[in-house]
């Protein structure tokens, strides 16, 4: 886990948008496919200012025998629109052998959801933000929590902190 846990990037912040970025690996070597995405976020412009622990984690909503997911976050800032930031990510997982069609309930070697752009709240064909089912997820909200609690959902209201505390009660 030597390049993922909590790398803060010291170097004065570009022009762009604070963005949250969830990963999730279930299948062949999760770590490396951590490695591989931060390496790709950062190659197509993505300024990565801080990463969460890893967490393993029991599958949620997926097919009887799924084995545990790697889970993360990380925060960055992204000087181009919420649309390229999707097509980047959805190319890492291609990349990384998830199929362009698939199932969400499927175990997959690379996944990786855009939770928050800024405080925008984005609905279109493509791309819902803040991510529709984030803030009920303890496997995004704990590493969202080491990094950013105080980090605001735009369509709540409610930080990460108290988004967590919600589940936990």
């Amino acid at each position: 886990m030597d390049g993922l846990s909590n790398k803060n990037n010291t170097s004065a912040s570009p022009a762009g948008t604070e963005v949250f970025l969830a990963f999730g690996s279930n299948i062949g070597d999760r770590e490396s496919f951590f490695h591989f995405a931060v390496n790709g976020l950062k190659t197509g412009g993505l300024s990565i200012e801080k990463i969460s622990p890893l967490y393993e984690t029991e599958p949620e909503n997926c097919e009887d025998g799924v084995p545990p997911f790697l889970n993360a976050v990380l925060s960055g800032i992204w000087p181009d629109t919420p649309e390229a930031l999707l097509n980047l990510c959805q190319s890492l997982e291609r990349q990384a052998g998830r199929p362009a069609i698939h199932s969400s309930r499927q175990s997959r070697q690379l996944d990786l959801d855009l939770i928050l752009f800024g405080q925008q709240i984005i609905c279109s064909k493509r791309l819902i933000v803040p991510h529709p089912r984030a803030s009920q997820r303890k496997f995004v909200l704990l590493p969202m929590n080491d990094i950013a609690p105080d980090a605001i959902f735009p369509d709540t209201g409610k930080t990460v902190r108290e988004l967590l505390n919600q589940l936990s009660n």
